[in-house]
Order: structure tokens, then C-alpha cells, then sequence
């Protein structure tokens, strides 16, 4: 008796998707990952590519996602206003936040309502500098080529110039602080 080695099988083809798996795939997705409905529809475009469709006609990829929004598993203004805080909790600035917001298919009306105010994108600001240790939260005083490269940096996460300024150029952590914290005094 010869014994056929797991390596040697060939793998068998996914199961092509109906309406039912269609529906429940969507389900567990919307259910494990925070997501848009742009998210979801491109996701569930890519498994129909791979494993194909059984069912009849076209598969309305776009009234399944519209079926979860009504009931309400998808909630882009939601998913926005996590996202937009978790990126700038991480130091990212409002234009790489508007950036993943659009990648994401949030619509302009949701990410204008995410688009952080002036405290939040210093306060991001202070988070990157101090995370990465620029400005007054590295080794001082800064030599030329790196305050170049710290501001550059700076504006790669999608802060504007004159904060990244503002913190790189900043004389200690406490007026880094203050500085970021007047935005908030202001309004």
C-alpha cells in the first residue's frame, strides 16, 4: 500500500460562492473587522474574483453592503471618527487622515465631520515628536541635516510645515507642551 504524501495533493479550488455565502462572509467580516462600506464591498468583490460565483446572474455586491448599513453592522460616520482618532493618537496629521479616510470610501461629508480641529493636530504633532524623540524630546541641539530630516518626517505623516516647525523648533518639552495645549486654551 503506498501512502500519497499531503505535500504531493493538489489543493482543491475554493468553493464558488452563492448568495448564502455571499451573505454570511460579508456577515463575519462586518463582524471582526472594523470597516467601511467601501471596505466591505471591496473585500467582497475580491473573494468573488478568487473563488467565483454559482449563483445566478451578477451578484448586487452593493445592495448586501447596503442591507448591513441599514442594519446598521456598518456605520461609516462611526468608522471615520474611530479611525481619524486613532491616527492622530499615533501622531499623524489631518492630511494622512483624510488620506486613509478616502482610501477607506468614507464620503466627504464624513470626513469633513472627522477632520480634526487646530488642538487635536498639534496634540497629534506632540505625539509624533515625542514618540519619534524629535525636537526637544532628542538629543539637543539639532544640527541642520537632522532638523531637515525630523521635519521631513513630519510632513511624510501629514502635518502642515509650520507645525512641523513649530515642535522641531521648539526651545524644551515644556513649550512643546504649552504650545500644543494653547489651541485648546483658544477655543
Amino acid at each position: 500500500m503506498t501512502r500519497v504524501n499531503r505535500r504531493d495533493r493538489t489543493p482543491r479550488p475554493p468553493r464558488p460562492l452563492d448568495e448564502t455565502l455571499l451573505g454570511e462572509l460579508a456577515l463575519a467580516y462586518a463582524a471582526r473587522f472594523a470597516t467601511s462600506a467601501g471596505q466591505l464591498e471591496r473585500y467582497l468583490k475580491r473573494k468573488l474574483r478568487e473563488r467565483g460565483w454559482a449563483g445566478a446572474g451578477e451578484p448586487d455586491t452593493a445592495a448586501l453592503v447596503g442591507r448591513l448599513v441599514d442594519l446598521r453592522y456598518v456605520d461609516d460616520a462611526a468608522f471615520a471618527a474611530m479611525r481619524a482618532g486613532s491616527l492622530l493618537r499615533r501622531g499623524y496629521g489631518p492630511r494622512r487622515v483624510e488620506q486613509a479616510l478616502g482610501q477607506a470610501g468614507i464620503a466627504e461629508d464624513l470626513r469633513e465631520a472627522a477632520r480634526p480641529d487646530d488642538g487635536a493636530r498639534r496634540r497629534a504633532a506632540l505625539a509624533l515628536a515625542r514618540k519619534r524623540r524629535f525636537g526637544p524630546f532628542g538629543v539637543s541641539p539639532l544640527e541642520r541635516p537632522v532638523r531637515e530630516k525630523q521635519l521631513a518626517a513630519m510632513l511624510r505623516a501629514g502635518h502642515r510645515l509650520d507645525t512641523a516647525r513649530e515642535i522641531v523648533d521648539a526651545p524644551s518639552i515644556a513649550a512643546a507642551e504649552h504650545w500644543a495645549a494653547e489651541a485648546d486654551d483658544e477655543s
